[in-house]
């Protein structure tokens, strides 16, 4: 072979690989800049179509499908971008319960939520308390991720597409995490020099996830001696070594928590405000309590920037639920000392709606329906299942006033269940009296349509499970007078005190404390909440059967697995008193005593329990609940409630006259 032909070669293949290296990635030099967006989806919670199970009529107020055309949009804006989960996304809606209870998911089928999620392309998330709802062994398998249950290895099913991490939750038995911690993302980017010139750098991103440690209390039927759970802020000192080791250029943290500056514990819900303080951690994707970071909300808390989304000096995002908003950070980096550092004057989050106005919402992507179709149709006929009749209308529009019709259904199945159950297994409990508390999960948080409103007629499975929210399942737990009163104080908090004094408006619900907190306990009892006073000593008049309540008297409470075992945080409620862990969900006993009952007569449901102690207010005492709605309070012989004004938006101002 002669040397002109090698040569020849040599230069071709050295000239092919200078033409390559214009466009190949390379590092970034001192003093380049780049805007990389951080987009957030949290709380989902399978609301793939913007769909109302319970009303059985579209809603295009929530729906993955449109946020998934926000994200689109979000990628036209910013050719440099990321697409995480802060979790609570296989739970929530009818739909999820059908592909995990009624008609489950096979080993091969991926998830409606995730088939969707999909079709957009995750960078990676993190799982929420409730993808532990129903148990182990499902998530193992709708997530893809192999798990040792009890000693066995669950196999490799069809799972999301993206990377799931989880730092903070371990098996029992191996101390293994049950997900990868964390793992690394690597991308290129679009940069520019000082000079203007554009060039491609890569960006190299490490995800760690956390979700809120009370998950052991909340689901401990599913979770048991089965896993651990550690703080948030000492899984991430465990881990962020690990990840500094590989030189990241940024640490995203996607915790399902919110904010929260009370003393810090392990067992803290919403632990971000200290996680943000962790060093090493460069963002913040937070979640869990449904209310959207940078806003309002949390406007003087210390150390925090809730209008342009910074805790302690991290950005930071909470994006909305339901499928309602984005989360976006547009963050601002610079390249400095030889690494990338966010540029903190530039950079910015906010929440992006899928309705900026009332009727006025994004279009769904209409990539998103069709994939889910035949789940989405197997669903809604499902709970179009008949079971019953009711003669009564049964709402909580005003249930934080005191109209229990919908909630009396759910406490006089569960109280029929605990009586006929409890004695086979606790004979000697068989003469303890037994009452039932239930709350309103629909009280208006979602918007003028997240209220239980079941229509005098033809009940169906439908109804029930707009009775009856959540998937939880039966506990009866045997308390004393004393903690009886210490329940109903707790739930009392769901008021703010008024002042008698006070000459203008008084708000009358405390929304800091969510409705699903509310207990309203009933089962011959009767009692008297007098707003006038402290939290903590608005209880009055506490009787059973027209007896006052000694401290020391015996009683069983029906309620469901989360708040027996301390969800919520009630006093006495720790899982140490329970006497009954059903398997059964309480919404399939609702459904099940509704379809004994035939046809439901108002006679057929417990009285009302309790009221509020007479007050004479300067002002009116105001709340908010969907517009037009007089007539219900009205016909449920609440006396007193008003409309004041409208507010076009499907919601009204309403005063209560508390005088009466």
């Amino acid at each position: 072979m002669s040397l002109r032909p090698l040569f020849l070669l040599l230069a071709t293949a050295l000239l092919a690989g200078c033409a390559g290296s214009a466009s190949r990635p390379t590092m970034a030099p001192e003093g380049a800049r780049a805007d990389v967006a951080i987009l957030e989806t949290t709380d989902v919670h399978s609301n793939v179509l913007g769909y109302d199970y319970f009303k059985a009529k579209d809603d295009p107020s929530v729906g993955y499908e449109r946020t998934a055309t926000l994200i689109r949009r979000a990628r036209a804006e910013f050719p440099n971008s990321f697409l995480f989960d802060s979790g609570d996304t296989i739970q929530g809606t009818v739909l999820a319960d059908y592909q995990a209870l009624v008609s489950p998911v096979g080993c091969d089928q991926e998830l409606a939520i995730y088939q969707a999620m999909d079709v957009l392309g995750y960078d990676g998330g993190t799982a929420g308390n409730h993808e532990f709802n129903y148990g182990l062994p499902f998530l193992s398998q709708v997530t893809g991720t192999p798990m040792d249950i009890g000693g066995k290895r669950t196999p490799r099913c069809a799972g999301p597409h993206f990377p799931l991490v989880l730092a903070n939750v371990f098996d029992a038995h191996s101390g293994q995490p049950v997900f990868k911690p964390w793992t690394m993302v690597d991308k290129t980017i679009e940069a520019y020099t000082s000079d203007g010139s554009r060039i491609r750098a890569p960006l190299k991103v490490a995800i760690i996830g956390f979700t809120p440690p009370p998950i052991l209390q909340w689901d401990q039927r599913n979770l048991q001696g089965k896993v651990t759970v550690s703080g948030v802020v000492e899984a991430a000192q465990r881990y962020l070594p690990q990840i500094q080791a590989q030189h990241p250029d940024l640490v995203v943290a996607i915790l399902h928590g919110g904010l929260d500056t009370h003393p810090y514990t392990p067992q803290m819900e919403n632990g971000g405000w200290y996680l943000a303080g962790v060093p090493g951690i460069d963002v913040l994707l937070l979640g869990h309590s449904h209310t959207e970071f940078p806003g309002p909300h949390y406007a003087g808390m210390a150390d925090v920037d809730a209008v342009r989304g910074f805790v302690r000096g991290k950005p930071a995002v909470m994006g909305g639920f339901f499928g309602k908003d984005l989360g976006v950070i547009k963050l601002a980096l610079a390249r400095t000392g030889g690494r990338w550092v966010v540029d903190r004057a530039d950079t910015r989050s906010e929440v992006r709606p899928i309705c900026p106005k009332k009727n006025e919402c994004v279009p769904a992507d209409p990539a998103i329906a069709p994939l889910v179709a035949k789940a989405h149709a197997a669903a809604v006929a499902y709970v179009d299942t008949p079971i019953g009749q009711s003669t009564v209308r049964l709402t909580s529009y005003f249930a934080d006033e005191g109209d229990m019709t919908a909630l009396a259904v759910v406490n006089a199945a569960q109280r029929d269940y605990v009586e006929r159950e409890l004695p086979k297994l606790h004979p000697e409990l068989a003469g303890v009296p037994v009452l039932s508390a239930a709350a309103a999960f629909r009280t208006g948080f979602g918007g003028p349509e997240d209220y239980t409103d079941v229509a005098a007629g033809p009940l169906t499975l439908r109804s029930a499970a707009d009775l009856y929210f959540y998937p939880n399942t039966l506990a009866a737990v045997k308390i004393d007078g004393a903690g009886l009163k210490a329940w109903l104080e707790k739930s009392a908090e769901r008021f703010n005190r008024i002042d008698p004094a006070g000459a203008g408006e008084q708000p009358l619900i405390n929304t800091r404390m969510p409705g699903f907190n509310f207990d309203q306990i009933q089962g011959d009892l009767a009692y008297v909440i007098d707003v006038a006073r402290p939290a903590g000593r608005r209880i009055v008049s506490l009787s059973y059967r027209g007896k006052p309540v000694s401290a020391g008297q015996s009683f069983i409470v029906a309620t469901n697995n989360y708040r027996a075992s301390g969800g919520g945080n009630f006093p006495g409620l720790d899982g140490s008193n329970t006497v009954l862990a059903s398997q059964d969900g309480v919404r399939e006993i609702v459904a099940a005593w509704l379809k004994r009952t035939g046809t439901l007569e108002r006679t057929a449901l417990p009285a009302n329990a309790w009221r509020f102690a007479p007050l004479k207010a300067r002002g009116p005492i105001t709340f908010t609940a969907a517009s037009g709605k007089q007539a219900i309070a009205t016909a449920d012989d609440l006396k007193g409630i008003t409309q004041l004004r409208d507010h076009g938006d499907g919601t009204a101002t309403y005063a209560i006259d508390l005088a009466r």
